[in-house]
């Protein structure tokens, strides 16, 4: 029961922190899954196991690289975002079903279902709150917040990781926290 608790904690951390950053959590996987080399921290099953491989963690490391070059990037950000709405869900979905596959009964297609609505939950209030502040910075803060989304993505990652019932519980406390913003901002203008 326990395990259960900790494997679904570490899913829902790790599903939501793809919903800002696919590849951070991914990479945090896929080393986990490889070192240290006598007990990896994570006993990857198959087919997850594949992300332990050295070209998957080759891949990741490229493709984090780029993601945090274009994110920064106005207008860039915003192509990057696009394209994002497919792979975040999907990192999500592998993330939660790989978290799961051990430790808990839960048929794999729910494990999957749920990564991607709680990733692509994260992803569309990410999307929805990025607007507010290029409004609100003309822009500048763009890279700002992209820097900080990156931080909670690894700080998020890191937690579902060692300590999975806190990433669960910072992971409701981001959403909570990001709705009431947009919320506000929407109020604000709308007297305005």
């Amino acid at each position: 029961m326990v395990e259960a608790l900790g494997s679904l904690s570490t899913a829902f951390g790790l599903s939501g922190s793809a919903g800002l950053n696919a590849y951070i959590p991914l990479l945090l996987v896929a080393l986990a899954g490889r070192f240290p080399l006598s007990d990896p921290l994570i006993k990857l099953q198959a087919p997850y196991d594949l992300l332990g491989s050295w070209w998957a963690i080759g891949i990741l490391a490229v493709l984090l690289v780029i993601e945090i070059v274009a994110d920064k990037i106005p207008a860039v950000d915003t192509v990057n975002d696009t394209i994002q709405t497919f792979v975040r869900p999907a990192a999500g979905a592998i993330l939660f079903a790989g978290s799961t596959s051990v430790a808990t009964d839960i048929h794999p297609i729910l494990t999957l279902g749920a990564g991607l609505l709680v990733a692509g939950g994260v992803h569309a209030t990410k999307t929805a709150a990025r607007p507010v502040v290029t409004v609100s910075t003309a822009g500048v803060g763009n890279p700002i917040v992209s820097t900080l989304e990156d931080i909670a993505a690894l700080v998020m990652s890191l937690l579902a990781i060692f300590i999975p019932v806190l990433a669960a519980l910072l992971l409701i406390t981001l959403l909570v926290v990001v709705i009431y913003v947009i919320r506000r901002w929407r109020r604000r203008k709308m007297v305005v």
